[in-house]
């Protein structure tokens, strides 16, 4: 090779090294610019968020509140509806998440005297698929519980509700794959309460989607909780209300249980094609007393739901916490359907019947049966209207409190407002 083309070979390498170079400087600065274009703070839809220049820093200040209204009653129980109007929920919901790994996340209810406080709960995501939560928050059981209740079909969960866990100050592991997750947890008491009450439980769940695309998901699901309790913690009890947050009267119920330790299990079945949906879940509970023999108490669920002029919720495999995932989200109105841009909303019917058994041995809790009936609007995001009837008859009661056959009838409306 000549000088001259060695020379125009060194020129033509230099200038191509300088243009990779300066190619990659100037994606750098689009990147940069764009997290920069982004506004410190927004205000919208989503309430209030606060971003750092670099977006590295993230404030979201959220909230919900959800308002019922709603009339009934029964002739077997007196003051069973004392309120025809009342708020349900009314949480203040901060969460700061820096370098979208470390999330800290509390949930407030001003309202509610007893558990003002839900989450309060820190999560690290930088394990790969695993994720580390710490703190006050849901244990991994049952479909319906984990599943946010601004994304429940109904107002309220179904009476197999009473046996589940629920939240409590400990700390879970949990995973996922394209179409699987697994989330396992140690937990003590709630931090309402004392962390320290209410013994030791240990609490695990898995799903599977042998079917995952975005038109069709089938679930699968078990969980399975084992607590142990001292002899000097306060005895255990269950009981439940018809599915009506207004009725304040528990129509079956097992008073209280010398118990020394509680275990679960609870199996979970979803089906959803285009605009349906179907959910059933199955719990059984194993009570171990400290004298009079062990007690078994069960109930369960079959629900459905057709959003009528809209598509299925989105199905959920990671979330912020290591336990709220394997779970359907919330219907969502698409942009032209919104009420605020010339829309009519979306429009959703479902049914639900429901069981639980509380009779066991020496305990006659009674037989609870509830079928309940919705029909939810969505007309923006944020917003849903909801309106359900549900009778209920249990056969018998407790005897606490008639020991007889009894019904109920209720009738309510609620206005949820979720940012």
């Amino acid at each position: 090779m000549s000088k001259a083309g060695a020379a125009l070979r060194r020129r033509t390498l230099l200038t191509a090294a300088a243009a990779l170079i300066l190619g990659d400087a100037a994606r750098a600065d689009d990147r940069n610019q764009a997290a920069t274009d982004k506004p410190a703070v927004t205000f919208d839809e989503h309430l209030l968020t606060v971003r750092s220049p670099d977006d590295s820093v993230n404030f979201h200040l959220g909230g919900r509140l959800h308002m019922d209204i709603g009339a009934g009653g029964s002739p077997a129980v007196t003051d069973e509806f004392p309120d025809n109007v009342a708020v349900r929920r009314m949480r203040i919901e901060p969460k700061l998440t820096i370098n979208k790994d470390l999330i800290f996340n509390l949930q407030y209810d001003p309202t509610n005297a007893s558990t003002p406080i839900d989450n309060l709960l820190v999560s690290y995501k930088a394990f790969g698929p695993f994720t580390v939560t710490g703190g006050n928050f849901k244990e991994p059981f049952s479909l319906d519980r984990l599943t946010s209740n601004n994304d429940i079909m109904f107002m309220e969960r179904s009476l197999a509700n009473a046996f589940v866990p629920g939240r409590n100050t400990g700390f879970a592991i949990g995973t996922h794959g394209h179409n699987w997750t697994l989330a396992a947890g140690i937990f003590g008491g709630n931090i309402n309460s004392s962390v320290d009450q209410g013994g030791t439980a240990g609490t695990i769940r898995a799903t599977y989607a042998p079917i995952l695309t975005s038109n069709e998901v089938l679930h699968f699901g078990v969980a399975a909780s084992y607590r142990s309790l001292d002899r000097a913690m306060p005895a255990v009890s269950f009981d439940t209300s018809p599915e009506s947050f207004l009725f304040k009267a528990s129509l079956v119920d097992t008073g209280r249980i010398d118990a020394r330790a509680i275990d679960r299990i609870g199996a979970e079945f979803s089906w959803a094609h285009g605009a349906f949906r179907t959910q059933a879940e199955y719990m059984t509970t194993h009570v171990e007393r400290w004298t009079g023999g062990d007690v078994n108490f069960q109930g369960g669920y079959i629900q459905g739901a057709w959003v009528i002029n809209g598509k299925s919720p989105r199905y959920a495999i990671d979330a912020d916490t290591a336990t709220e995932v394997g779970v359907f989200k919330r219907v969502q109105p698409e942009s032209a359907q919104r009420l605020s841009r010339g829309g009519l909303g979306v429009f959703e019917v479902a049914a639900r019947y429901s069981a639980i058994d509380l009779t066991s041995r020496d305990i006659q809790g009674g037989f609870q049966q509830d079928v309940t009936l919705g029909l939810n609007w969505y007309p923006e995001p944020f917003i849903r209207v909801m309106a359900n009837y549900t009778h209920a008859w249990a056969n018998p009661t407790a005897q606490a409190v008639t020991g007889r056959p009894a019904e109920a009838d209720i009738g309510q409306i609620r206005l949820q407002i979720a940012f």
